[in-house]
């Protein structure tokens, strides 16, 4: 489980976005906090994969305490969730290392996707000791795919055929385009198609498997993220 503190002014606001992080698989709300030394409080004693920071608190600006947590050499990751727009406070907190910046107000949906996303980031970057271009690629394209909210549909593609890729990854855990196509019926070319752009997206990981042909077979693994198409 990946444990989050959830950090706002506001007492019920604070409710709503543990109750909203509870609801997504794999997150639990660890811990709420409604100051920046409440919050600083709390990490001393506890552990937190994650914070949820609002800006505006009563004691210190959220970014002050993002700023302590770098200096300090935490590894808690922050996702800014505030209701601040100008645009020095989203810069200040791309340059102080907020992973996401989640403008209130928003839905529930809103916030799952840079859950998952940031999910998606913690395993790829678990595979492993080092990385490659393609693996690099895939670290960096996470946060960007994350950060734009349920996958948009590129024109000439169709929400059903994603949804029936997406149910055979699912149900089989991991499958070639061969795998896929077998599966549901599609057209090999129509399932590497729609297993790519579910891999760009980063609800599928991309892995190579040698056979004794010598060519190496393109494998998808389902993430368990990005249910909206």
């Amino acid at each position: 489980m990946i444990d989050v503190l959830v950090v706002d002014d506001d007492p019920r606001v604070a409710r709503i976005n543990a109750a909203y992080t509870d609801r997504v698989p794999g997150f639990r709300t660890a811990g709420t906090a409604h100051t920046t030394g409440q919050a600083l409080a709390w990490l001393d004693g506890h552990h937190a994969d994650l914070v949820l920071l609002d800006h505006y608190l009563p004691d210190e600006n959220g970014l002050g305490l993002v700023r302590r947590l770098r200096a300090g050499d935490s590894r808690t990751d922050v996702i800014m969730v505030t209701a601040a727009r100008d645009v020095a406070t989203v810069e200040a907190a791309m340059r102080y290392g907020a992973l996401h910046y989640l403008v209130k107000p928003f839905s529930y949906s809103g916030l799952r996707a840079k859950l998952e996303g940031y999910a998606v980031l913690r395993r790829t970057l678990a595979d492993g000791p080092e990385a490659g271009q393609e693996r690099v690629d895939r670290i960096f394209g996470v946060l960007g795919s994350a950060a734009a909210g349920p996958m948009a549909l590129p024109k000439g593609h169709s929400a059903q055929t994603v949804r029936l890729v997406r149910q055979a990854l699912k149900e089989a855990g991991q499958l070639s385009a061969t795998g896929v196509a077998d599966r549901t019926g599609l057209s090999r070319q129509t399932a590497q198609r729609y297993l790519k752009l579910l891999e760009r997206s980063g609800q599928v990981g991309l892995t190579l498997r040698y056979t004794g042909s010598g060519r190496p077979e393109h494998v998808y693994t389902w993430t368990g993220t990005g249910e909206d198409a």
